[in-house]
Parts: structure tokens; sequence; C-alpha cells
């Protein structure tokens, strides 16, 4: 799916969330779009600090099973996971009105499908720093206004 593309049916979403819990959804399905719709779909379902556990937890073990291991150069990304959990949160907490998930998902992949993202807060070295692939790091050339967890 490119930004250009948008979800017809909540039954497109409900197979993509299916399919990653289950750890059936190709590798090469599992892209930005892809990241960003399991992470929507969690924030909506969940209270948001479980939530967040159940991104990171569900990526890693999704991971696992497709054979992806966390390397200085792949695999999980702590940092990279929590920005984009953030700007989620951002687009949800920012609606101005009530949207049918459906145009939630589209909406969001039309605001943030741009991947690079990070790169406007984070100097590439500090985002392809180990310490960052496994832990929070906070971006050293603009501040992101993070969200507390409620």
């Amino acid at each position: 799916m490119d930004v250009t593309e948008k979800y017809q049916t909540i039954d497109e979403i409900d197979n993509l969330i299916n399919r990653f819990q289950n750890c059936t959804l190709p590798r090469c399905e599992w892209n930005h779009f892809a990241h960003l719709i399991v992470a929507l779909s969690y924030l909506i379902q969940y209270e948001e600090k479980q939530a967040v556990n159940l991104i990171r937890q569900g990526i890693q073990e999704y991971n696992k099973a497709i054979g992806i291991k966390t390397t200085k150069n792949s695999g999980y990304h702590e940092t990279l996971t929590l920005f984009w959990i953030h700007m989620v949160r951002r687009y949800l907490f920012n609606l101005e009105k009530s949207s049918s998930n459906i145009e939630l998902a589209n909406e969001l992949i039309h605001t943030y499908g741009n991947k690079n993202l990070p790169l406007e807060y984070y100097s590439r070295d500090l985002l392809m720093s180990w310490e960052a692939r496994n832990h929070w790091t906070a971006p050293d050339l603009k501040p992101i206004d993070i969200l507390p967890l409620v």
C-alpha cells in the first residue's frame, strides 16, 4: 500500500492485525504503514500503557517468528517504535471530529506516511545508534512534545 492507496473495509484492517498477531503477515507486508495501523488499532482498543506494551511485545514476537534478528542495523528499534507510537497518539489526541476506523487509518497514513519523519527530529547517527535501538533516546535536532501516558 502506498500513501495514495486507501483501506476500503474494516475487514482489511482486521485482517492485517490478525495476521500480525498470529505472525502470519508476510515480511514484505510488514512495512511502515502496517506499523502505523497496528499502533492505531492498539491505541484505540486498549488503555494507553497496555497498548504501548502490546505494540512493543507484538513487534518483537512477530520479528522473532519470521526470523528478523535485532542487530546494530536491523530488527526491533525502541526509539523508532516509541516515536511512532507518540505520533499516532498525537494524531488521535488532535482529532477534531469523530471518524470511522477506516477513515482514521487512511488519514493517519496520509498524515504520517513519510517514514523519514524521525530524521526531522534525530540526526541519522543518533537514530541509528545501538543505544537508540535498545532504549528510548530523546531527539537531538528538534524536541518532541510528548503526551503523558494516561
